[in-house]
Parts: C-alpha cells; sequence; structure tokens
C-alpha cells in the first residue's frame, strides 16, 4: 500500500488527493494544511467583503470530515511541515507546538503563492495595512471594517485581487483609492483595453492612481506617502501587489528552484529529488506559446495540475503542456478578460505581431438589451497564429475569450475563427458572432484587403503628412467630438464626393467602431488611394485617449 503525503491543500492540493482515492483506492492519503481551511473558495473571498456572497461559510467547499467521508482521506489542519528528509524520505510536522516525523512513499508539495509584501518604510508600524490570501486574512479584515467603520480605503496594485477588493469596498459604501505603479490598471491587459476598465472605476467613484508607488507608511498606517511626496488619508489599506511563490520549505530541502523563485519540475511534475512532486502556483510552468518558463497563478492550471499528478502517480500517462494565462475579472457593469500574450508581451518575445481590434454586441443587435464587446486579437498576419486575445464588455466576453483561449490552445489559425459554428438565437449571439468577425477582420489583414493603423501610431502619422477622414455622420460629430484637423465625408457620401480627396495624399480613415471605415476603405483602394483603416476606430481612441478628441 503506497502512503502519499500532499503539503497544502485548496485547489492543487485537494484535486490531487481526490483524484489519488478514484484512482488508488488502497493508498493512504494524508494531507496536511498548515492552516485552518484545507479547502476554501479563496477567489470568492473579496466578494465576502461587500456581502455579495453573504455567507462565510459558503466560502469553505470540503472539511476534513466531509473529505474523509467521502474519500477516506487523512485531512489534517493546523499541520506545518517545517523539514523534509528526502533520504530517508520522512517530514517532519508541527502540530500544537509538538514535532513529529512521517514517512511517505511519494510526496506532493502544493503550497501556493504568497502575497508579495514590498519593502516600504513606517509598514512594520502599519495598524490597518492587510493583504488577502486566505480566510483568515479575509477576517482580519472583516474584523477591522467592523470595528472602525473606515470612510477611506486604498488599494494597493490593480491586479486582480486589487480590482475587486476596490470595487467591493466600493460597494460597501467607503471611498476607495486604487494606486498602480504600471502606466494603466489591469497590467496584464494592454493600454487601451485597460483604458475601459479605468473608465468603469472612475464611473463608479473609485480614484485612479497610475505611475505611481507608496513609498511610507506614516501615523499607523493613516498616513500614505507617494512618490511624489503627496499624501493619501487611509482608514483601511489593501496590499495587492503581486504573488510570489511559497518555496521556503522546498528551498531548504535542497529542491531546485526556477524563474521568480518557483519549485523546477518536469512535465510529470517531479521535482530533482526522487519521488518529490509539486503543483499549483508554487511551480514553474512553460508559457505554452512562447516555451519560456512563467510563473502563473490562476486555479485551472493548480486544478489540473493537481489532477495530472494523481496520474502520474497512479501510473497513466500525463505530460504538463504548459499554460497560456487565461483569465477574467469583473469591475462593477463591465468584464475584463485576456487570454495567451498580449501585444506588449508578444512583442517582448520577438514574435511577428499584427493587431486587430473588433466591436460588436453580445446578442443580437436587434433583440432587446445587447450589449457592446469589444475585443483585441493578437497574431501572426503571416502563417494566422494567434497569440492571444483580450475583451471587455458587460457581458458575453466570458464566452469569447474562453473560445479563442480554446482556438489557440487546439492550434487554430486566424483562418479557422470564420470557420466555428456556435448556437445562435436572437436572444444569446449573432449569426455572425463577435469571434467569427474577428477571424474576417484578422484576414483581411492577413490578405492585405486591409491595412490598419494602431491608435498610438496616429499622432505620428499625422505629423508625417498623413490626413484623418472622418466617415461618420454629422449628429456623432457634435455627439461625440471628432479629430483635430479631419476631413469628414459620411460614408454614404463617398462615392459621389470621392473627387472632394487628393489622390496624392495619404489617408487614415475612421468611423466610430471600424465597419464602415473598412467598407471606405475597401472603396477607396479600389480607387487608386493610399488609405490605412485606424484600427478601433474613434470609441477606442476616444476611450484611451480622450485629450485627443476635439468636442465643438
Amino acid at each position: 500500500m503506497s502512503k502519499i503525503i500532499i503539503v497544502g491543500g485548496v485547489a492543487g492540493g485537494m484535486s490531487a488527493a481526490t483524484r489519488l482515492r478514484r484512482l488508488m483506492e488502497d493508498a493512504e492519503i494524508i494531507v496536511l494544511e498548515k492552516g485552518p481551511f484545507v479547502s476554501f473558495a479563496n477567489c470568492g473571498l473579496p466578494y465576502y467583503v461587500s456581502g455579495e456572497i453573504s455567507q462565510r461559510d459558503d466560502l469553505l467547499v470540503q472539511t476534513p470530515e466531509t473529505l474523509k467521508a467521502r474519500f477516506g482521506l487523512d485531512v489534517r489542519p493546523f499541520h506545518e511541515v517545517i523539514a523534509i528528509h528526502s533520504e530517508n524520505k520522512t517530514i517532519t510536522i508541527r502540530h500544537e507546538d509538538e514535532d513529529f516525523i512521517e514517512q511517505y512513499d511519494q510526496l506532493i508539495l502544493s503550497p501556493g503563492a504568497k502575497p508579495f509584501v514590498p519593502n516600504i518604510e513606517g509598514l512594520e508600524h502599519a495598524r490597518n495595512v492587510f493583504t488577502l490570501r486566505n480566510v483568515p486574512d479575509l477576517d482580519q479584515i472583516m474584523g477591522h471594517l467592523g470595528e472602525k467603520n473606515p470612510k477611506q480605503a486604498t488599494v494597493i496594485g490593480a491586479g486582480f485581487i486589487g480590482l475587486e477588493m476596490a470595487e467591493n469596498l466600493r460597494k460597501k459604501g467607503i471611498h476607495v483609492t486604487i494606486i498602480e505603479k504600471a502606466p494603466h490598471v489591469l497590467p496584464t491587459l494592454d493600454e487601451e483595453m485597460a483604458a475601459y476598465v479605468r473608465n468603469e472605476l472612475i464611473r463608479n467613484g473609485v480614484k485612479v492612481i497610475t505611475s505611481q508607488s507608496a513609498v511610507a507608511f506614516k501615523n499607523e498606517g493613516q498616513d500614505i506617502i507617494l512618490e511624489d511626496a503627496s499624501i493619501l488619508k487611509s482608514d483601511i489599506t489593501i496590499l495587492s501587489v503581486g504573488v510570489q511563490p511559497e518555496n521556503t520549505l522546498a528551498q531548504q530541502a535542497g529542491i531546485e528552484l526556477g524563474y521568480r523563485g518557483g519549485i523546477s519540475v518536469d512535465t510529470h511534475y517531479r521535482t530533482n529529488l526522487p519521488d518529490i512532486y509539486a503543483v499549483g502556483d508554487a511551480i514553474v510552468v512553460k508559457q505554452q506559446i512562447t516555451g519560456e518558463d512563467a510563473f502563473i497563478s490562476l486555479a485551472s492550471p493548480a486544478n489540473r495540475q493537481g489532477r495530472q499528478v494523481a496520474d502520474v502517480i497512479a501510473g497513466l500517462e500525463r505530460h504538463n503542456k504548459g499554460s497560456i494565462g487565461t483569465a477574467i475579472v469583473r469591475v462593477f457593469g463591465i468584464s475584463a478578460a485576456s487570454t495567451g500574450l498580449s501585444e506588449r508581451a508578444a512583442r517582448q518575445a520577438g514574435l511577428d505581431v499584427s493587431i486587430v481590434h473588433t466591436s460588436g454586441k453580445d446578442h443580437a443587435n436587434y433583440y432587446p438589451g445587447a450589449t457592446d464587446i469589444t475585443l483585441k486579437l493578437v497574431f501572426n498576419a503571416k502563417n494566422g497564429a494567434i497569440y492571444g486575445a483580450q475583451g471587455v464588455g458587460a457581458k458575453g466576453v466570458d464566452k469569447r475569450i474562453d473560445i479563442l483561449a480554446t482556438a489557440i490552445k487546439a492550434g487554430l489559425t486566424i483562418f479557422d475563427l470564420p470557420e466555428l459554428e456556435f448556437t445562435y438565437a436572437p436572444p444569446f449571439g449573432a449569426a455572425k458572432d463577435p469571434v467569427n468577425m474577428i477571424g474576417y477582420a484578422a484576414m483581411n489583414l492577413a490578405e492585405g484587403l486591409s491595412h490598419n493603423i494602431q491608435w498610438y501610431e496616429l499622432e505620428q502619422a499625422i505629423a508625417s503628412g498623413k490626413t484623418i477622414l472622418d466617415v461618420r455622420n454629422n449628429s456623432e460629430l457634435v455627439n461625440h467630438g471628432t479629430f483635430e484637423n479631419a476631413i469628414h465625408i459620411p460614408l454614404d457620401d463617398l462615392r459621389h464626393r470621392i473627387d472632394e480627396l487628393d489622390i496624392q495624399k495619404e489617408y487614415i480613415i475612421t468611423c466610430h467602431s471600424g465597419l464602415r471605415s473598412y467598407i471606405g476603405e475597401r472603396l477607396l483602394k479600389q480607387n487608386g488611394f493610399s488609405i490605412q483603416n485606424l484600427d478601433g476606430a474613434f470609441a477606442l481612441y476616444n476611450t484611451v485617449k480622450p485629450e485627443g478628441i476635439l468636442h465643438v
């Protein structure tokens, strides 16, 4: 009978434990968790802050008793593994201030990741600064909210957890300021897509400060000093500046570490020490698109890894194929999601990158309640390879990014996207889904039917002598604004007013979303004009650079 010890529960550890039991009924399976809870919904923690999740017990997925009853698992909370002795396959466990030894045949490490806590002056004296990783952290935050009744909250870090905490604190009626060192919120997205999130935060009363960091805490955390020497008053502060692998135990045991201190494993999750495996947020994985080492702390890969390592130990052939990093966040009334590489990451990786943005509706436009979805595709126009995608909108973003993530995993290209078939009825989608449409748009670029220019290239292009041709209707110009020095010819008038344009000049055509401008681009190109299409059109540019728009 094999004796398998798992260090750490939650996604990776508990997935491994339950899968092992389904495959190895006669194995002795012990799960050791240094905290009080071995199975909890850590992704749901921020939503308890606002009361959207009303019952704390709803966050506790399984207990030692339920796991014992259903799976015959020996689950031991408050048991911390403090040493691994690989030479004789034992571990030292500390429980209630007593140490004892346990032997194993196979050892699975699933310690997870821990919040990165920057070295900020005065942090050690702050009484109102918290991180959020687990239920005890949540209990501390809720205790402070209940006792102090804070009026002003600060969230340092505008990643996924930071944005979720900002939203849920704001929903409690607290004034919230969010501080992000990067130039924009949600740094995993590209700037123009993150601009939609920034605007949604501001619309909901959240103050957003970017390109700044906290350099000191004063007055026991009540005062936060920023890089520019400005001072923020804060009754409660959430540190959410990222995570790092929990690697202390592995490092002390002589287990090889890799990228960013993550535990190095092979494709079977084996470490460099015999019969010791590792899964979850603590391990180094391969970015599946580039093949480079990466640190991807997400629940879905951790669950998959836990199941796969159990398969490996049980004798099934499984390999860790890597991850592409698919994630989503809700920020008040919109969702923002991404998969694969951002434009920035793809360019840094030296890939041949093309970009296209499209706008569509989550379901048929004529059916009530349709809302906008903006998609961005990062791809190779020469071979059609899809590198990544991003989406923002009120509804349906998850569906489209999930489809595009599946396409990347399956090795599909931009030429396959129009061929994908989806369920269609007016309440659910459109006959040409936004995924189909972004495939068509990418194909137009790949096949030379369209040539686009990105929002960040527009200023330089105009400086070089190119002219903007705006084919929106006059009412749109009045209601939404216009580009400086643009020529205005509505699309429906363009064909019979084409002689107003100079065929010797170069034009950049735009409309509201990009559909009419593409039609105009095709018309003009077939009449001998040199023309580019402003990708994402007026709507995207106005979102990311509203200061560049004139209002009359």
